[in-house]
């Protein structure tokens, strides 16, 4: 027979999923407020909505790395509403926090904190806008979160090893990598000069350099460019990439980069997707093939650790020569 959870049980999970969402500035319709609703008709209090302002809005997480002023506003004047819906009495302390978004001018960056099962949360200065400065890396994609997932239920794949990861963005993956999975050294890579510079700063702001276990660098790696040489100096035992196959053009180069990796190392070799163009995906995989590579999907479910919508189709695949 299942267990019956208990009111205090479940008061726990919904105040963690919204700590979750709040700091991943999840989207605002997907919080569970129908359970703070009958939270507060149920016991004629707001002691629930103070426990979630101490969780987000409050919560020390949030004065260090806060998300954006909008986002703040929105949240709580969701949170106001549903408390004055139920009719109860006016809780100072959310029209404080309130008092200090209303007003305060947006600036274009934000930070996003993407919390681990281990407690930690992976904290990232990122663009408010999708396209900022001519690139789509300056924000975390959902390709990102999943193979970010898919690495904590995977540790061996990186523990102890040299990892390579290509198109590195902001930096959710591969700092989670560190963080989560033990490797021996990782090299962040990117081509564009502004994601580079974002690149360092995430990874500095989460504690990892040259001189952490592991030791980390960032690099520019010009897919176009990169030799042989530079990538057995690099000596990668695992290869990944997220949400790189986006541009006809840009596969084309992608593809020749891996066919170097393959030829000059005995690396694994995992490229993460979100299929938003099927015909820019299946010519992507027609030039593996024509390469010589072929893919393996990696099926399976995942530890849902993260925020976002898992109705996009996402595929994994691991290379082969």
């Amino acid at each position: 027979m299942a267990r019956l959870e208990h009111p205090e049980e479940k008061n726990v999970v919904i105040l963690r999923d919204f700590q979750v969402s709040f700091f991943a500035m999840g989207r605002l319709a997907s919080f569970p407020w129908t359970f703070v609703e009958n939270e507060i008709q149920n016991t004629r209090s707001t002691e629930f909505i103070s426990e979630v302002l101490k969780q987000t809005c409050l919560h020390p997480l949030c004065r260090k790395f806060p998300p954006s002023i909008r986002y703040r506003r929105l949240f709580l004047s969701e949170l106001i509403r549903r408390q004055e819906a139920a009719g109860c009495d006016p809780l100072d302390e959310l029209y404080d926090a309130l008092a200090e978004v209303v007003g305060t001018e947006e600036t274009t960056e934000c930070y996003k904190s993407y919390l681990l099962p281990s407690g930690d949360a992976v904290s990232l200065l990122e663009n408010i806008a999708l396209i900022s400065d001519g690139t789509t890396g300056l924000v975390t994609w959902e390709a990102a979160l999943y193979l970010a997932e898919w690495a904590l239920d995977h540790h061996q794949i990186f523990n102890g090893r040299t990892v390579l990861e290509l198109g590195s963005g902001v930096g959710l993956t591969g700092i989670t990598i560190c963080r989560s999975c033990s490797p021996n050294r990782f090299i962040f890579t990117d081509c564009h000069s502004r994601v580079l510079d974002k690149l360092r700063e995430n990874v500095q702001l989460n504690g990892l350099s040259k001189h952490t276990c592991p030791a980390v660098r960032v690099e520019e790696l010009d897919w176009t460019d990169a030799t042989e040489e530079k990538l057995k100096e690099i000596g990668a035992d695992t290869v990944i990439a997220a949400d790189v196959v986006y541009d006809p053009d840009v596969a084309v180069s992608l593809v020749e980069l891996l066919s170097k990796i393959l030829r000059c190392s005995y690396a694994e070799v995992f490229i993460c997707s979100t299929i938003r163009n099927p015909e820019t995906y299946r010519g992507f995989k027609q030039q593996l093939e024509n390469a010589g590579i072929s893919h393996q999907v990696i099926s399976g479910p995942v530890s849902h650790v993260f925020t976002y919508n898992r109705d996009s189709a996402i595929e994994l695949i691991k290379l082969h020569r």
